[in-house]
């Protein structure tokens, strides 16, 4: 299995990383190119106006949704979570739109403002989860699967193919939701 990361910018050598652990083959997606063979992406945390940018200009953003709308599983985090995300505020220039959910950007404050939470996750258990100018899920859709809550608010949901999370599971050394997502892309594969 080969999972591709965004590495565009943000933090994905630590998605990488993650994935090495695992031992799953990890690849650094930075143009079209690098798509080939890859079985999911992980779009990761990052600042996300940036991100946006750069995948509209790697070419990378039509491809990404394409995939992405024929069931070719996904997983963002914080950031990622906002590119994915049907509808963002304050506005983003564009986002993929391929997970029913509506997102507010750095909900939970600024850096400095950062925080750790346990946090009980459906189909995973119980984690430290990691929130740096975290968005907050403000609306879910109906076919919107919610599988941890902080506070009241969705911080972890699936939608088919598309897992998304506003913490960061890759900087507490958590390996669990990266091997749900794995999972996910066996699942799709049979």
């Amino acid at each position: 299995m080969t999972i591709g990361v965004l590495g565009l910018q943000g933090d994905f050598r630590e998605h990488l990383h993650i994935l090495e652990r695992l031992g799953i083959d990890g690849r650094d997606v930075r143009n079209p190119e690098a798509l080939e063979g890859v079985e999911g992406l992980i779009i990761p945390g990052g600042e996300s106006t940036t991100l946006a940018r750069l995948l509209v200009s790697s070419g990378l953003f039509p491809l990404i949704r394409q995939r992405g709308r024929q069931g070719w599983p996904l997983f963002g985090t914080c950031a990622g979570m906002i590119l994915l995300a049907k509808g963002v505020s304050p506005g983003l220039e564009r986002s993929l739109e391929l997970i029913d959910i509506d997102v507010a950007r750095n909900a939970y404050g600024r850096q400095i403002e950062s925080f750790e939470a346990e946090l009980e996750v459906k189909s995973i258990g119980r984690m430290q989860a990691i929130f740096i100018r975290a968005p907050q899920v403000t609306r879910v859709g109906p076919e919107v699967q919610v599988l941890a809550t902080y506070r009241n608010s969705t911080v972890i949901a699936r939608q088919g193919n598309v897992l998304v999370a506003s913490f960061h599971p890759e900087l507490s050394g958590e390996t669990r939701v990266h091997e749900y997502f794995a999972r996910m892309i066996v699942e799709r594969a049979h």
